[in-house]
């Protein structure tokens, strides 16, 4: 069968951020915590930018995960908000999933911690029930990169995309003609190098 690029629309997509919590975020290994922080913070300003809908949860908030970052609950004060209260698989939480279905949205973003447990769980049942499903790989964490490598693996095996968040951002964008100094700003924020490109391109036309 010939190979079909499904590329990211961000009028038919939503994102799911999974228990990016305070104490499971001391679990990440695979990372550097500062890169990791900006990975994820630059995931969501890339979800405002487009206006893509996003959804929030954590697992077993009162035990040792913690609560979700702050950064992400003031990024998203009015998207909807799931404490699971025990459930591994966000997937089995009958709220948040209803909370993706009436989105009517039939492609899924989704990042968290950590990777072959909160965002692989989900991404498997997601695509058992036929979600176009996109696995922002550096904006999930977890304990090593062997752990990393096999999550990815079970992810892509099943039919998951794996992407990174500059990948996101691109592909949603799709031509610089609809915004160079918005969209180039927001990379700029998060990546030095393309700072020192956006300066250049502001000088030559200014």
């Amino acid at each position: 069968m010939a190979f079909k690029y499904e590329r990211l629309d961000k009028d038919n997509v939503v994102l799911l951020m999974v228990d990016h919590q305070a104490g499971l975020l001391s679990l990440v290994r695979d990372f550097s915590p500062d890169d990791f922080k900006n990975n994820v913070l630059a995931l969501a300003d890339i979800a405002r930018f487009f206006e893509i809908p996003t959804i929030l949860t954590t697992s077993f908030e009162d035990g040792p995960n913690g609560p979700m970052v702050p950064e992400l609950k003031e990024m998203f004060p009015d998207a909807p908000y799931y404490a699971r209260p025990g459930q591994i698989n966000a997937w089995d939480n009958e709220d948040f999933v209803k909370a993706i279905k009436d989105t009517g949205k039939k492609q899924i973003l989704i990042a968290g911690v950590v990777t072959e447990v909160c965002v692989a769980f989900p991404t498997l049942s997601a695509l058992e029930e036929g979600y176009e499903v996109f696995v922002v790989t550096d904006a999930s964490g977890t304990f090593t990169p062997t752990v990393r490598e096999a999550a990815w693996e079970r992810m892509s095996q099943a039919g998951a995309q794996m992407m990174t968040w500059f990948g996101v951002g691109c592909e949603l964008h799709r031509d610089w003609r609809n915004d160079i100094e918005g969209f180039g700003g927001l990379l700029a924020s998060h990546l030095p190098q393309y700072a020192n490109l956006m300066q250049s391109y502001s000088q030559q036309t200014a």
